[in-house]
């Protein structure tokens, strides 16, 4: 009678008992935000795998380390994957694969570590790391052929709207951010000011610093740009919309929580410059509210010292002489504002940079007494290298049967000086332009001796440039330290190949350069 009879356990597949919400949970972490996902196994479809619906808001704070992780449940096919597409001699190193995937998937989903790791690691650098420390071999991060795993792999994306519908799909998150980061900012700055006009209060409500006032002074400012644009919401005025002339809003911090329902986002502010006054926005990447926030606090500086700068204006020395050589990149009025906006940074943008209203007015007052020296150091930095980049450029158009040699030369000149090469240059390396410069001058110079060294070394130069350039466009302009480093590099090596006798201030060659660009792979 108990033929037909099977009990829960029977019925239960035993492939499945994997999946639990555990190892396949109904949201991801994103961000900061509970995302929702979804599940589909159907190769070739492009949903296959993972797909998590991130709302447009919090797209830019959305990580590619955290992406790599997928979810618990689909970790072993992923770690099996990328093992598989080590070289041969590290892969040899953990078979059987499918053995070694599932102790280093039980090892990284430890909840004492599973935690931790997807928060400030991606997989590929803990798995990199792992395999290094258990083969003791040089493993580089670009063994892991990414391009040799399934689609379902890699987390899929779908980005929608405030009403859900959907703005963008795909597995390429940076391209997701190429495409629709600028819309994910303006979403977000409106959240952000949204929350903050939400919580104004009357002004004489506002939380005070603590601490006893001197006799004769106002009542202390709000707390902090938030409280501040809370005041100016109250008074009928927009906090977005808010202006200010000189540092009355309160302390400035770093960082600003922003609540959407049972969510918190963390927010970036930023001073932002608007001519004749500055505002503040929130922003949700820190390194773009950063770079906007240099440029706001400069202009709050110059607020203050209008007198200063007039007379800067007037008296920049042999600024007219410097004109007629920056000529083919821009004006004299170009040309003038750089090297004070240069001077203005270096007088009163020194790190750390003030946050709250008494830091500040004591670099007004540091800064104010050497601002006139500092501009004149750069104005003469600025006239020598656009002497010698007169001259260079001169070479190159002077210079016949040497084709190759003035192409690369043209193209060093190009990169070395854009327009804006006072303002975009760090100081440290606008000290070195005049012998970069040079260093082309003499090049052309030596090059009908010996054509054939000139080009063996170009032949030598030309692969370290590319795969920089090649990194910089991958990268879409976002240069690290690191790639810094390597960058400048790359100009004191052509100083040592084409014009020894100008000197470097370090020995460089092209196994220094490989041993730095094996680093920045790393």
């Amino acid at each position: 009678p108990d033929l037909l009879r099977l009990s829960r356990d029977e019925l239960m597949r035993h492939e499945a008992a994997g999946i639990t919400t555990d190892n396949f949970p109904k949201t991801v972490r994103l961000g900061g935000v509970d995302c929702t996902a979804a599940y589909l196994h159907s190769p070739g479809d492009a949903r296959d795998g993972i797909t998590v619906t991130v709302p447009l808001f919090v797209l830019n704070q959305v990580s590619e380390e955290r992406a790599e992780w997928l979810v618990p449940g689909m970790l072993k096919d992923k770690i099996q994957a990328l093992l598989k597409s080590l070289p041969q001699r590290p892969r040899s190193r953990f078979v059987p694969l499918p053995e070694s995937a599932a102790r280093l998937t039980e090892l990284f989903t430890a909840p004492e570590r599973w935690a931790e790791q997807t928060k400030h690691s991606g997989l590929i650098d803990v798995l990199l790391k792992q395999v290094r420390d258990e083969t003791s071999l040089d493993v580089k991060r670009a063994d892991f052929k990414l391009d040799m795993l399934s689609p379902h792999l890699f987390m899929n994306f779908r980005i929608t709207d405030e009403h859900g519908r959907q703005l963008g799909q795909g597995r390429n998150l940076g391209a997701l951010k190429a495409e629709l980061g600028a819309k994910a900012r303006g979403a977000f700055q409106a959240l952000a000011s949204l929350k903050i006009a939400g919580s104004a209060e009357p002004e004489k409500d506002l939380p005070q610093h603590s601490g006893k006032h001197q006799q004769g002074q106002a009542p202390a400012a709000p707390k902090t740009a938030a409280d501040s644009a809370a005041a100016q919401k109250s008074s009928g005025a927009a906090a977005a919309d808010a202006r200010y002339k000189e540092w009355s809003f309160g302390e400035l911090p770093e960082l600003m929580e922003i609540k959407k329902g049972s969510q918190t986002l963390i927010g970036f502010p930023a001073l932002i410059d608007h001519g004749e006054a500055v505002g503040i926005e929130v922003f949700d990447e820190p390194e773009v509210a950063a770079a906007r926030h240099r440029l706001g606090l400069r202009r709050l500086f110059a607020l203050q010292i209008r007198d200063a700068l007039k007379y800067l204006e007037k008296n920049i020395p042999e600024l007219q002489k410097m004109a007629v050589a920056y000529m083919p990149l821009g004006t004299q009025e170009e040309l003038r504002a750089q090297i004070i906006d240069v001077a203005i940074d270096r007088a009163f943008l020194q790190e750390p940079l003030p946050a709250n209203e008494a830091d500040f007015k004591q670099r007004v007052q540091d800064g104010r007494g050497r601002l006139t020296l500092i501009a004149n150091e750069v104005a003469r930095m600025s006239a020598l290298i656009l002497t010698e980049y007169a001259a260079a450029a001169r070479k190159i158009k002077d210079t016949k049967n040497a084709p190759e040699a003035t192409r690369d030369a043209g193209e060093q000149l190009n990169k070395l000086m854009p327009k804006n090469f006072i303002a975009v240059a760090p100081w440290t390396q606008l000290g070195h332009y005049a012998r970069y410069l040079k260093a082309i001058t003499t090049r052309l110079d030596k090059y009908r001796a010996d054509p054939a060294r000139d080009a063996s070394k170009l032949k030598e130069l030309q692969p370290q440039e590319q795969r920089y350039w090649r990194l910089v466009a991958e990268r879409k302009g976002q240069v690290d330290a690191r790639m810094q480093e390597y960058r400048w590099m790359l100009e004191e090596l052509r100083v040592s190949f084409f014009a020894q006798e100008l000197r470097t201030p370090y020995p460089v060659s092209a196994k220094r350069l490989d041993k730095v660009w094996s680093q920045l792979q790393q």
